[in-house]
Order: C-alpha cells, then sequence, then structure tokens
C-alpha cells in the first residue's frame, strides 16, 4: 500500500495529462504518465535498460536522442527508461523507482520528468559537475574539522573526487532549465556522492546510511550558497584555463603576421572608401593591441569570480554553520584547484545578485565583437579572388560551393563570425539573467552559468580553429596590394602641406573625372613641377608622424 504522500503524488501527475499534450516518448508510454507511474512503484519492467551518457558524446548516444511525432514536432522521453532491475528512494513527496545503476536518488529521479525540457543537449555544463565535486570534497575536509565522522567524510570526499574527475558525469541527467537556484542540480551532486559513498563503504544505495545527501554531504550548505560557488569555480576553471590560453595563442599569431607585414605598404580605407596608406603590419598591430585588451578585461574580471558564496546558507547570514567554515572552504578549495579563491566577505551580494558573472559575460562579448571585426576584415580583404579586393590570400580548406566548380569561401572567418553572434545573444541572456535577484535571491542562475560557460567554450574553440585554419597559412597579395596603392587618389593628401587643401582637392576631383593618375592631374593643372611631385608623394612617408624640424 502506498503511503498518502505518493497517492497524492500520483494523482497529481496523472491529473496532469488532462492540461498538457500527450508526447511520444520511445517506450511509447507519455512522459508525465510514466513518471506518475513511477512515483507509484509500477514501471514497467520490460523496457529494458538504457543508460545516461556524459554531455561530451554525441547525441545518436544518447537513449533519448530526437524523434520525430506525427506532427513532425521533437519529442524526448522524461525519464530514463528503467532497467530491468530498480530500486526504491525517498524523498518528501514518497517513494520513487530509480535505476540501481545509477547513483542519483530520488529527487534527481523526480526532476527528470518535471523538467523534460530539450533533452539531453541542455544537461547542467560539465564543468558545473565538476565544480560540485571540487565543492563537496571541500566542505567534507572542513566539516571534519566541525564535527563530521571522519569514516563518513573520507568516503564523501572519495565520491566527490570522482565527481570532480569526470569519471561520474553519466550520472548527472538533469538539464539547466529547473528551479533557478539551481537546487534540482545540488540535489543531483548530494544524492550521486551519498550514494557513491555508501558503495564505498559497503552499504545499499538509496538506504541514506550511513551517508545521508543533506544530513553529510550538504552538511553546513544550502543549494542557495552551493550553486553559486560552483558557478565561481566552474567559471574561473574554463577562463583562466582554457579561454585564455587560446586567446592568447590567437595574439601571438596575429604578432607574427605584424612582423611579417610590416614592410608592406597598403592602401587605408575609412567609410570603405579609399584613405591614406599604412602597411599592412600596421593594420594588424591594430588587431593584436585589441586582443590584448581584451585579455586584460577577462583577467580584470576573475578576482570578482574568485570569491565564493558556501557558509552564506539560506539568505547570507551562515544559518547551519560554523564560525570559520567559509574561509576554510575557500581555502580547501584553492589547495584542491592550485588556483586562488577566497570567502565573499558579502554572502547577501553573492547569493542575491551574480553581477561577477554578468562581469565576465560582457568581457567575453567585448571580445566577441574584436573578434567579429578581425575576422570580418580578413574575410574583405581576401575577396575575390580576381573581382574583390584580394589583397590577403587565404587558406583554401575545403570546396565552397556545390554549384560553382573551384570556388573557395573564407569558411573560417565565417564560423568564427557566427560563434561571436552566438556570445552576443548569450551575454543578453545573462544579462537579464543577472537583474533577476529578487531580494536575497537570484533565481536564474542556471542559465547565466551555462552561458558563460557556453560563451567561454566556442570562443575557445573557434579562437583555436581561426588561428590554425586560417592565420598560420593567411599571406599577402603583394602585387594586387602594390597596384590598389598606386591607383588611389587619397595620395593627394600628402601635397596638402605644399599646393593647400583646396588645390589638392581640385587635382584629385580632375584625375577621377578624366581617368587621369594623380601625377597627370598635378601636370594638367599646373599645381606643381614633377621633381616636386615625385618629391612629396611618396607613400613611405606617409606611415607616421614628420620629424620636429
Amino acid at each position: 500500500m502506498l503511503p498518502p504522500s505518493s497517492t497524492r503524488v500520483v494523482a497529481r501527475s496523472m491529473a496532469s495529462l488532462t492540461h498538457v499534450a500527450s508526447r511520444s516518448t520511445t517506450a511509447g508510454s507519455p512522459a508525465v504518465a510514466r513518471n506518475a507511474l513511477a512515483c507509484a512503484g509500477r514501471f514497467p519492467a520490460s523496457l529494458g535498460s538504457r543508460h545516461m551518457l556524459s554531455n561530451s558524446r554525441s547525441l545518436h548516444q544518447f537513449p533519448r536522442f530526437q524523434s520525430l511525432t506525427n506532427t513532425n514536432k521533437r519529442a524526448f522521453s522524461t525519464t530514463v527508461t528503467m532497467s530491468s532491475s530498480h530500486r526504491a528512494e525517498t524523498d518528501a513527496f514518497g517513494e520513487i523507482q530509480v535505476p540501481s545503476d545509477k547513483y542519483w536518488g530520488a529527487q534527481t529521479q523526480r526532476s527528470l520528468g518535471n523538467f523534460d525540457i530539450n533533452q539531453p543537449q541542455d544537461r547542467m555544463p560539465e564543468g558545473v559537475v565538476k565544480a560540485f565535486g571540487i565543492l563537496k570534497g571541500a566542505a567534507a575536509t572542513v566539516n571534519m574539522q566541525f564535527g563530521l565522522d571522519p569514516k563518513v567524510g573520507e568516503a564523501i570526499k572519495q565520491a566527490a573526487a570522482e565527481v570532480a574527475e569526470g569519471k561520474l558525469l553519466d550520472h548527472f541527467p538533469l538539464v539547466v532549465w529547473q528551479t533557478g537556484s539551481g537546487t534540482q542540480s545540488n540535489m543531483n551532486s548530494n544524492e550521486v556522492i551519498s550514494n557513491r559513498a555508501i558503495e564505498i563503504l559497503g552499504g545499499t544505495m538509496g538506504s541514506k546510511k550511513p551517508v545521508h545527501p543533506n544530513d553529510h554531504v550538504n552538511m553546513s550548505a544550502s543549494s542557495n550558497d552551493s550553486f553559486p560557488t560552483a558557478m565561481h569555480i566552474a567559471a574561473v576553471l574554463e577562463l583562466e584555463g582554457a579561454l585564455l590560453p587560446s586567446l592568447k595563442s590567437l595574439r601571438d599569431a596575429l604578432q607574427a603576421k605584424v612582423d611579417k607585414f610590416q614592410e608592406i605598404i597598403k592602401i587605408g580605407r575609412t567609410h570603405l572608401q579609399d584613405a591614406t596608406p599604412l602597411t599592412l603590419g600596421q593594420e594588424f598591430s591594430g588587431y593584436v593591441a585589441q586582443l590584448d585588451r581584451n585579455i586584460e578585461r577577462v583577467e580584470n574580471s576573475l578576482p570578482h569570480l574568485r570569491f565564493l558564496a558556501q557558509g552564506g546558507t539560506a539568505v547570507g547570514t551562515g544559518l547551519n554553520t560554523f564560525k570559520g567554515f567559509d574561509e576554510a572552504v575557500a581555502a580547501e578549495v584553492t589547495k584542491m584547484t592550485g588556483t586562488e579563491f577566497k570567502t565573499a566577505p558579502n554572502k547577501f551580494e553573492v547569493l542575491a545578485a551574480h553581477d561577477a558573472v554578468v562581469e565576465a559575460s560582457g568581457s567575453l562579448n567585448t571580445l566577441a565583437c574584436s573578434l567579429f571585426k578581425i575576422a570580418q576584415d580578413i574575410r574583405y580583404l581576401g575577396s575575390g579572388p580576381r573581382c574583390g579586393l584580394g589583397e590577403l590570400v587565404l587558406p583554401e580548406n575545403e570546396p565552397g560551393s556545390s554549384i560553382m566548380p573551384g570556388k573557395v569561401n573564407p569558411t573560417q572567418c565565417e564560423s568564427l563570425t557566427m560563434v561571436c553572434a552566438q556570445v552576443m545573444g548569450n551575454h543578453v541572456a545573462a544579462t537579464v539573467s543577472g537583474m533577476n535577484g529578487q531580494f536575497e535571491l537570484n533565481v536564474f542562475k542556471p542559465v547565466m552559468i551555462r552561458n558563460l560557460l557556453h560563451s567561454s567554450r566556442i570562443l575557445r574553440d573557434g579562437m583555436k580553429s581561426f588561428e590554425r585554419n586560417l592565420v598560420h597559412g593567411l599571406e599577402a597579395n603583394e602585387q594586387r596590394i602594390s597596384t590598389l596603392l598606386h591607383e588611389s587618389l587619397m595620395l593627394v593628401t600628402c601635397l596638402n602641406p605644399v599646393i593647400g587643401y583646396d588645390m589638392a582637392s581640385k587635382v584629385a576631383k580632375n584625375a577621377h573625372k578624366k581617368g587621369l593618375t594623380l601625377k597627370q592631374s598635378a601636370m594638367e593643372l599646373k599645381a606643381l613641377s614633377e621633381e616636386d611631385f615625385d618629391k612629396h608623394v611618396r607613400p613611405e612617408l606617409m606611415l607616421a608622424p614628420k620629424e620636429k624640424k
């Protein structure tokens, strides 16, 4: 006989079927109905075993990859199809069946049914899962100093280390679209670590003995401080360990082109119109300077991300913790990661607002703007090969057209600019999320960290691809550059100090109207002698300020 609480859950789940469209699943049962059956302990054993796989694996490997219904809509099963062997776990809502080969517990299983949104693509980022492993291990170390049974604490540390190392990613199936505090993912971590620790100690998974997910793994903590702490750990490790090295490498690759192109004089362009000359190296030096400033911006966003919320618990007061707990956890996380973290000086701020995440996202948004400009310039300068600017020769990596033979496109530029557009969109969502902290808690945490990590990841990979497949093989078309340089009317600018702006303008307009060279036009208008023209109209003298006389 089911307890009354379970009966109410089943009734509510079944009743909800009248309010939602039935969605087909690979098991042939409506997703919500199947979840209700699981709550009742009557999940069909004949459905077979399917295993959740980690976020990093391709879609076709997942048990819930997309299928098409008769209405051509995408559908996913809500919960993992139960294996023939499953166990009963309980939470405040009663009993629910959980696959026996999974470490997660009742709250995670229930959340799978309650948040069936774009599975499996939008699962909680791997970086957050690993950060939870770091955090829970650090907390166990500190909690043992404040009374946690060492036997339990050491088992928690061992299980948490496996999470931090990415060994248990298959056991974190929840998507980012959940409660705004990230409670479901915090409990997913607590349950996985609890059951793995129980297994290590020779106990029975699901018994919550001798390791309880709340009392022991979540000791001295709340989801409200644990999730933002995991957010900051994940963000620092990603930006410092992955994005910045990729950014610095691209910067150095562009610097190599600055050195290579330093003596190549070309025509400049403003408003997409001819302007005065500069060297190709000078043009590329602007790109390098942009990336230098972006390195500074990303690095300057890190100090605020190093402040951890752990120890604030529910609303920032530190209820149910001990004095010194927060500082000890930050010190332990620093020790485990090898990079500095500190306890936040004001816990109310880091629970209720995530300005540090918005700031970091903003630095990536600015980087995306810079990269977009750089890639766009290179794409235009490489346009042609015969009817465009053609000043740069881009590497030919693949055929460019299914209909036009021999066509090669600037694919790396297009790829990177699309990455940049996505990053800008991610930042808009992060901005809206950042302002949605009501009173003592921001409730858009999962999407904020998901977007920050996603932006960092695609920028990191996009820059690597751009550097490897374009920048290294980029060459200057010196013949084309020279032709365009000497056809430009803007070389007349160097005559301003000699014949004055008005006469120089007449020379340029006359040359353009009659199809003459600047020299021919100047001679026709008797603006100056041929000798003086040759003396002053020299592109190499137009590249820097004059020396003071």
